[in-house]
C-alpha cells in the first residue's frame, strides 16, 4: 500500500462532523455530514476498499439542518443520530435526532456511484432528542459496548442519559447530571467510557475536564484548568482503562491518569494553533491522531503511555506509581498538510 496513490474523495458542501460506521463489520465505512445553509445538507456514505484502493459512495438528505456532530450506532448499522443547527422563530436552535437509513440504499451503489449524489434518498426520522428545558444539544453519545439503546446528549449545561425503546421511535430521559457553578457554564465535549461498565462519562466545560458516575450522575473528578484555554476533545485509551487524551485551544494535547489528576502524564505541544481533535487507534494503543486548525493532521507514536510500554500487555496495576518507562516515545510518524 506504501506505492498506492492516495485516496481522495471530494464533498460539494463544508463538512465538521464523521464518524466510523462501526455496527459494520463486512466494510470499511465513514458517515460524513454536510454544512450548507442555502442548499439540503446530507449523509455521505463512503465505503472504502482497501483491496482496491478505491471508495464506493451513497449520498442521503438531511433536510433538517447543517450537521455539527455525527454518530452511528454500536448495534444497527442503519441508526445514526446528528446535531444540527436550524432557524426557529429568527434565532438559530441547536437539536439532536436518531435516524434510519432507507432499507434499500445499498441497492445497486456499486453499479452507478453518481446517481446517489444526484437522486439521493431522505433520511427517515425516529426520534428528536430535544428538551427545550436543557438548551441547545452539542453531540450525542451511544453506549460504547451497548445494544444500541442507551445514548448520552449534552446541551448548554446539562448531561441527559437517554433510553431509546420501540426501535429507537421512541427516547425517554432517565437520569440528568447539571453544570453547578457561576456564569453560564456549557459542555463542550464529552466522551463514554467504554471501561467500568460504561458507568462512566468525561465532559470538558471551558478549561475543565469532569468525570461522572452514570449510575448516580454524580461528579467523581475534576480537572480543573486541563488546558489554559478551551477543552475541545476527549478521548479514552481503548486498553487502559484510567487513561484519558484531551486537547484544546492551547494549542496542545494532553494524557491524563484519571486516578491522579494533579499533572497530565505527558503533554504534547506539535500544533501550532487549536487542537480540535485526538483520537486513539482502537488496535494499537500507542497511536494517537489530532487534527489541528493549523491545516494538521499528526499521528504521534506513545509508547511510553500505551497498554504495551514494554513490549508485552501489561496492566495499570502492573505500573506502580513513579516508576520510570524508559521506552522512548517516537512523537511524531506522519504529518498530513491541508493544501491551502
Amino acid at each position: 500500500m506504501e506505492d498506492d496513490a492516495p485516496v481522495i474523495y471530494g464533498l460539494e458542501f463544508q463538512a465538521r462532523a464523521l464518524t466510523a460506521q462501526t455496527a459494520e463489520t463486512d466494510a470499511i465505512r465513514f458517515l460524513v455530514g454536510t454544512q450548507s445553509l442555502k442548499f439540503d445538507n446530507q449523509i455521505h456514505i463512503i465505503d472504502f476498499d482497501d483491496e482496491n484502493n478505491i471508495i464506493n459512495k451513497n449520498v442521503l438528505l438531511h433536510q433538517a439542518g447543517e450537521i455539527w456532530h455525527i454518530g452511528a450506532s454500536p448495534a444497527d448499522k442503519a441508526v445514526l443520530t446528528t446535531c444540527y443547527n436550524k432557524t426557529s422563530d429568527s434565532r438559530l436552535v441547536s437539536c439532536a435526532a436518531v435516524w434510519r437509513m432507507p432499507s434499500d440504499w445499498e441497492t445497486g451503489s456499486h453499479e452507478s456511484p453518481d446517481d446517489s449524489a444526484h437522486n439521493p434518498q431522505t433520511l427517515e426520522l425516529l426520534c428528536r432528542l430535544d428538551d427545550s428545558a436543557h438548551g441547545n444539544a452539542a453531540c450525542v453519545l451511544w453506549e460504547p459496548m451497548g445494544d444500541g439503546k442507551r445514548v448520552i446528549s449534552l446541551a448548554d449545561n446539562n448531561a441527559l442519559l437517554w433510553d431509546l425503546q420501540e426501535s429507537s421511535t421512541q427516547a425517554t430521559v432517565s437520569s440528568t447530571a447539571t453544570l453547578e457553578g457561576k456564569g453560564q457554564l456549557k459542555f463542550t465535549a464529552g466522551k463514554w467510557s467504554p471501561h467500568h461498565n460504561c458507568s462512566q462519562l468525561a465532559t470538558a466545560n471551558d478549561t475543565a475536564i469532569r468525570g461522572w458516575d452514570l449510575r448516580t450522575m454524580s461528579q467523581i473528578y475534576c480537572i480543573e484548568n486541563a488546558h489554559g484555554q478551551l477543552v475541545r476533545d476527549l478521548d479514552f485509551n481503548p486498553n487502559r482503562q484510567y487513561y484519558l487524551a484531551s486537547c484544546g485551544d492551547d494549542c496542545k494535547v494532553k494524557f491524563w491518569d484519571v486516578r491522579n489528576v494533579q499533572e497530565p502524564i505527558k503533554t504534547l505541544e506539535e500544533h501550532s494553533h487549536w487542537v480540535w481533535s485526538v483520537r486513539y487507534n482502537h488496535s494499537h494503543d500507542q497511536l494517537v491522531l489530532t487534527a489541528s486548525s493549523d491545516s494538521r493532521l499528526i499521528l504521534s507514536n506513545m509508547v511510553s503511555i500505551s497498554s504495551e510500554p514494554f513490549g508485552h500487555l501489561v496492566d495499570d496495576e502492573e505500573l506502580s506509581e513513579g516508576e520510570d518507562n524508559h521506552q522512548e516515545d517516537n512523537n511524531i510518524l506522519h504529518i498530513f498538510h491541508r493544501n491551502k
